[in-house]
């Protein structure tokens, strides 16, 4: 038989060939690896049907790697831009712009991405809902290629409006982008490889950051005569993820619980997990919407008022705080200044830069490798905590930098070394946080209110990071470190180990510190999971989105 027949063969529960009891003998070696073939760690790659990886990727192009690109591509042509927001001014008013305006408009341009992010965030929902999973980021792409449009043509028209008007709308693209392109990969995946999928976003917003710095170098579009191009260059993965998209299916789960087409969501769930039988997928499926029918969805007020959920909004908030105000953003947002302030020649400061990126994109590899292994809580500590000090040797060498040669580069060693700390755990964590620590009927408020929390923090470190740096000089990443000691110290005292932890175990663990249990199982569901067969013994995977949700 062939091997790969062998592993895909269902297991049966004839136990004819180990003789009577007693005999002593052994499964043969053929059962044995089928056995070893369904434990968990030990599956096969049949998982991975060619629909589920084209649509993670290009789900992922169109999508998270354009909110990568889009945070590191205004880094290159920083100096061009504000040359030419200083001729546009002077040809309209007929004097030089005053350098603390510059610095302003500048930091808008900069930061006006994430309130544009907020904004897709308040609106994905009720567009999701409505267009579903696929047919969202279908819509999507015309905010990156209107976009796009508006910043390739801003030098040509003479117009730097248009440059802060299309960033703004980027900004609203990735907000819907990051909110329903997580939704549709985790509603298509088997949930055996839910965590690796998952990784694809993440990964993908590496790679964006790697492509920005790397088409900004001055060999290809980061010259004064060609810096437009680098935002034109946002309608390509736009346009691929446009005409590519349409071929693969929607949701199967948007499909059978909110428009309750059951054939359509039967052949999308045989397409994506590339079987015939997907009973077991329906019935989970169905089980859930007989749950869902009799569960109230909290509101962001709702959720905030709820005792027995104090302690993981608290947890939440500081998460999503700390993963943006930790000084990652402004180092993507201002890598070019800040190299400059090390010391680093400006001729040589695109390929340090470069550098970042890739050091960035191998650390979230390394970090899907691992956190199955080591869990959320030490990624979270460690990470946040080597930050810190990586940040003040930092200080310490930008203080120092004057005193010998050599001391710039060990600036880019620790600001390398931030990086990688930041990538391999507080850069993918705090979302699959939000996720873990909330029911099915709390987790739309949960991902709203931690939504505005990240791109209002945002914001904040894009808007204020120039006056910091004008104001602290090189002592301006002091505040970061302390930002990073205080998550780490709260993470160490608050935050419980979720690895391999249902609902029920972590609520458990929070509710000790809210002083406040969750409400109980209602009879509407213990009936639907009884009308279901209850949980199977597989169902340990499925209790985020599951029948078991509700048992507390």
């Amino acid at each position: 038989m062939d091997p790969r027949e062998l592993s895909s063969a269902p297991l049966t529960h004839d136990r004819s060939y180990l003789g009577p009891p007693g005999s002593g003998r052994k499964p043969p070696e053929c059962h044995r690896q089928m056995r070893k073939s369904r434990v968990p760690g030990g599956r096969r790659r049949k998982d991975w049907s060619c629909s589920l990886v084209a649509v993670s990727l290009v789900g992922a192009l169109g999508s998270s790697f354009l909110y990568g690109y889009n945070l590191s591509v205004v880094n290159a042509p920083t100096p061009y831009i504000k040359a030419f927001y200083n001729e546009s001014w002077e040809r309209r008013h007929g004097h030089p712009i005053d350098p603390d305006t510059l610095t302003l408009l500048w930091s808008v341009t900069v930061s006006i991405f994430a309130i544009g992010g907020l904004v897709g965030t308040l609106i994905a929902k009720k567009i999701g809902k409505f267009l579903g999973r696929k047919n969202t980021l279908l819509v999507n792409n015309g905010f990156a290629i209107s976009a796009a449009l508006l910043m390739a043509f801003a030098l040509q028209a003479e117009a730097f409006e248009m440059l802060i008007v299309g960033r703004f709308i980027m900004g609203v693209d990735g907000g819907i982008s990051l909110s329903v392109l997580p939704m549709y990969l985790n509603e298509i995946s088997p949930k055996e490889i839910r965590g690796s999928l998952g990784q694809v976003t993440a990964i993908f917003i590496c790679i964006g950051v790697f492509t920005g710095q790397l088409l900004g170098l001055p060999e290809l579009l980061g010259k004064e005569s060609t810096w437009p191009y680098l935002f034109g260059v946002i309608m390509v993965p736009a346009f691929i993820q446009l005409v590519s998209l349409p071929f693969l299916p929607e949701s199967p789960r948007y499909l059978l619980l909110e428009k309750h087409d059951e054939a359509r969501a039967m052949k999308a769930f045989q397409t994506f997990l590339g079987k015939a039988d997907v009973s077991q997928e329906m019935q989970e499926a169905l089980a859930e919407s007989r749950v869902q029918r009799n569960v109230h969805l909290l509101s962001v007020l709702e959720l905030l008022r709820a005792p027995f959920l104090r302690w993981q909004v608290i947890t939440v908030v500081v998460t999503m705080a700390c993963y943006q105000l930790c000084g990652l953003n402004a180092i993507w947002f201002y890598t070019n200044s800040i190299f400059g302030k090390a010391g680093i020649p400006q001729e040589k400061t695109p390929y340090v830069t470069l550098s970042t990126g890739g050091v960035e994109t191998l650390a979230s590899i390394f970090s899907g490798l691992v956190i199955e292994r080591l869990g959320r809580r030490p990624l979270l500590i460690g990470g946040f905590g080597l930050m810190a000090v990586f940040f003040g040797a930092l200080t310490v060498t930008l203080v120092l930098q004057d005193h010998a040669a050599w001391i710039p580069y060990l600036s880019i060693v620790c600001i390398l070394a931030a990086i990688a700390a930041f990538c391999s755990g507080p850069g993918g964590i705090p979302f699959i946080l939000t996720g873990e620590f909330f029911q099915q009927s709390q987790r739309p408020a949960a991902f709203i209110m931690a939504g505005t929390v990240n791109w209002l923090s945002n914001f904040a470190v894009g808007l204020l990071f120039p006056f910091i740096q004008r104001s602290l000089d090189t002592y301006c990443f002091l505040v970061f470190a302390a930002i990073c000691v205080i998550g780490a110290l709260y993470f160490y005292f608050v935050l419980p180990e979720t690895k391999n932890r249902t609902h029920a175990e972590i609520s458990q663990e929070f509710a000790k510190r809210n002083k406040a249990s969750p409400p109980e199982e209602t009879g509407d569901t213990a009936v639907a999971e009884k009308a279901n067969g209850g949980p199977g013994p597989d169902s340990s995977s499925t209790l985020d989105n599951g029948v078991k949700d509700r048992a507390v």
